[in-house]
């Protein structure tokens, strides 16, 4: 049975898509059955791992708002046989609008991918920027929420009103759900900021952080252009080596598993991470 991880931060440009690809890609590299849900109207998730949007005959809005089965959806990533994608297109804008006359629309997400859990071990969902209907039915539907803050100015300012949301969603449609790591992106160990926001994150969420960065990186950048998770651009950059490094993490934290990879790519260098003690 799937655990269904929601990758949420209202605020937008923090890594979010980001790490719900390359996150993804990492899981299913290490042979763990994924499935990536792109819940962004702006569907950059589906076009990040080389989904033509413009060729799509359904998504993500036909599967919530026409009650489309999912696995009619889900296509099936040919470079990465243990990654599928649930994409998204522009038409979800109008999902939110559409749900909210919906009889328990805070489900809708839920009902929807409950026919495809039992066929994968993560689902990872991107979330919009907002805190609106749809980030709401992630929330209802997630065992548990991934968040990215970047490492800059005012990036704690708004993870109150995310972790108010969260208890919310606790409250009142989903009792189990529970935060399975803070991730620091855009990271730079040069940068006065980026140790102090670390320190101040650590000091925050304690546990919870991801003791590996996601760095500032010119190859995990250059990757979405070219329709590819940066495992597929570049295996040997520090930006695959990081999200590599957070997937062993998530599999330790849900399976209680020392080790990750069933077959791990070969990879060479260190992988960044903040000893929150020292160097942050």
């Amino acid at each position: 049975m799937a655990r269904i991880i929601a990758i949420a931060n209202q605020k937008g440009g923090v890594g979010k898509t980001t790490t719900a690809v390359n996150l993804a890609a990492s899981l299913a590299i290490c042979e763990r059955k994924t499935l990536l849900v792109d819940a962004d109207p702006q569907g950059n998730a589906t076009s990040g791992v080389g989904v033509r949007k413009d060729q799509l005959r359904y998504a993500l809005y036909d599967v919530l708002i026409d009650g489309r089965p999912a696995s009619d959806v889900i296509l099936t990533d040919a470079s990465l046989p243990y990654l599928d994608i649930l994409p998204a297109t522009q038409d979800l804008v109008g999902a939110e609008l559409e749900l909210v006359e919906r009889r328990e629309r805070e489900r809708v997400m839920r009902r929807a991918l409950e026919d495809a859990r039992g066929s994968y071990e993560f689902i990872l969902i991107d979330c919009p920027p907002s805190l609106g209907l749809i980030t709401l039915n992630v929330l209802a539907a997630a065992d548990g929420v991934l968040i990215p803050i970047q490492c800059e100015y005012y990036a704690l300012e708004g993870i109150s009103q995310l972790l108010n949301t969260i208890k919310l969603v606790q409250q009142n449609f989903n009792a189990s759900l529970a935060i399975d790591g803070v991730l620091l992106t855009m990271y730079d160990s040069r940068v006065n900021l980026c140790r102090q926001v670390a320190a101040d994150a650590k000091e925050y969420f304690g546990a919870r952080m991801f003791p590996t960065v996601i760095p500032r990186n010119v190859r995990l950048a250059e990757a979405p252009s070219f329709g590819k998770p940066i495992l597929l651009y570049d295996i040997q950059s520090v930006g695959a080596k990081s999200y590599l490094a957070v997937a062993q993490e998530l599999v330790r934290r849900v399976e209680g598993a020392t080790l990750i990879p069933r077959s791990l790519p070969p990879v060479s260098g260190e992988v960044p991470a903040v000893s929150i003690e020292g160097d942050a």
